[in-house]
């Protein structure tokens, strides 16, 4: 009787997880249409108002998506003047919704990632994980590791799916 051995331990292989690289910190959802008239109609004095009276404190080390979640024709400068007063407060403001804050977040981190360490290995990259990741984030990281890692395969080693193999 022969011995079972684990080929997936003893292979080369690197599992690379999104996972592993998920911006920490609160994410908000910051929705301007109650400071809307009706939840309609941006009126700039009473707007100017609720910005000027609102505690922007409790955005302090959050990543803030700023939203109205209504119909109503929003110019662009009011965006930007909460803005302002989100500024000081919050790591990182979008204009969209969390799955755009979380979007732009993983864009940044793939950017500013070092993949050096995968050179010329044969990599998986993990696809279930327990934090938001956008499906973005995959095809980004794909491209970033296509360039320098031998191949690049999805999934888990017992069962993945070859992307890419250098020739």
């Amino acid at each position: 009787m022969s011995e079972i051995v684990n080929r997936v331990a003893q292979s080369k292989l690197v599992t690379f997880s999104l996972e592993d690289y998920y911006p920490e910190g609160k994410r908000i959802l910051l929705d301007i249409k109650d400071w809307l008239y009706e939840g309609f109609i941006l009126k700039e004095k009473e707007f100017r108002a609720q910005v000027a009276s609102h505690t922007w404190e409790q955005y302090q080390n959050s990543y803030v998506a700023l939203t109205c979640s209504t119909d109503a024709i929003v110019p662009g400068w009011a965006y930007m003047l909460v803005m302002t007063r989100l500024q000081p407060y919050a790591k990182k403001v979008v204009q969209g919704t969390l799955m755009d804050l979380e979007t732009i977040l993983f864009h940044s981190v793939i950017e500013n990632l070092d993949v050096d360490d995968f050179r010329d290995k044969p990599v998986i990259i993990k696809g279930c994980t327990n934090k938001p990741v956008p499906p973005n984030a995959y095809l980004w990281i794909t491209a970033k590791l296509q360039t320098v890692a031998k191949s690049v395969m999805y999934g888990e080693a017992c069962s993945s799916v070859p992307l890419f193999k250098r020739k």
